[in-house]
């Protein structure tokens, strides 16, 4: 195996495995927030639900059948059909996950409000578990909405003395949602490296198909 094809091997392998990446964080996180909220995973669950995860699903379905539609291109190096297609299945899939990081980047620009959003549609004991988790009272400050009595805000005069939720929360997501739509756009650069490596198979397998027709006219004694 030449070192042309090689890299594209390991390169493809390595996308291969970005779609492992997208099912698995996917399931994991589905399974996590069908356990139920807990202090250490209230706040990342809340975010998530708010992330596209079946549309993570789709993505990592369209990268295995980008994956597949390579294997004939490997085996069959007389023929530059499927690597063609191939190659225009990872611009889609770079254009899918291009998206998808798009749509969580453009949610940390409305933190604030989408987290008040949020906030107000949660029960009074997944909001007790938000002050506990965050060590605040209510939501702006413990009278705006009025905080949830609990160990962290157990009457009035303490939750007046302590801050809201909406600075460490905000805080938190920003944190939380820039890793998640990093990691897409990291997937996009290798889906982009992958677009190279298939170019210079292409391009590989285009010139030695030229030299072949050459030497078939030419003939032993033709030089």
């Amino acid at each position: 195996m030449d070192k042309v094809l090689l890299t594209f091997l390991v390169v493809d392998l390595l996308f291969l495995g970005t779609g492992g990446l997208l099912v698995g964080v996917t399931i994991a996180t589905k399974n996590e927030m069908a356990r139920g909220p807990t202090l250490e995973t209230v706040a990342s669950n809340l975010l998530l639900m708010s992330c596209p995860l079946d549309a993570a699903i789709g993505n990592a379905i369209l990268v295995f059948f980008t994956f597949l539609v390579s294997l004939p291109g490997i085996a069959l190096s007389k023929t530059r059909f499927w690597l063609r297609v191939h190659g225009w299945l990872v611009v889609l899939c770079a254009l899918f996950t291009l998206v998808l990081g798009l749509d969580i980047w453009y949610q940390t620009l409305k933190t604030q409000s989408n987290l008040s959003v949020l906030w107000g549609q949660q029960s009074d004991p997944t909001q007790s578990l938000l002050q506990q988790r965050f060590n605040c009272c209510g939501y702006l400050n413990g009278a705006t909405p009025p905080f949830q009595t609990d160990a962290t805000c157990p009457n009035v005069l303490v939750a007046a003395q302590k801050l809201g939720c909406v600075g460490s929360f905000s805080q938190f997501a920003n944190d939380h949602l820039n890793l998640i739509f990093t990691a897409s756009f990291g997937i996009v650069a290798l889906d982009f490296i992958l677009l190279l490596c298939t170019a210079m198979v292409l391009k590989d397998r285009g010139e030695k198909q030229r030299y072949q027709h050459i030497d078939e006219k030419t003939g032993p004694n033709g030089i």
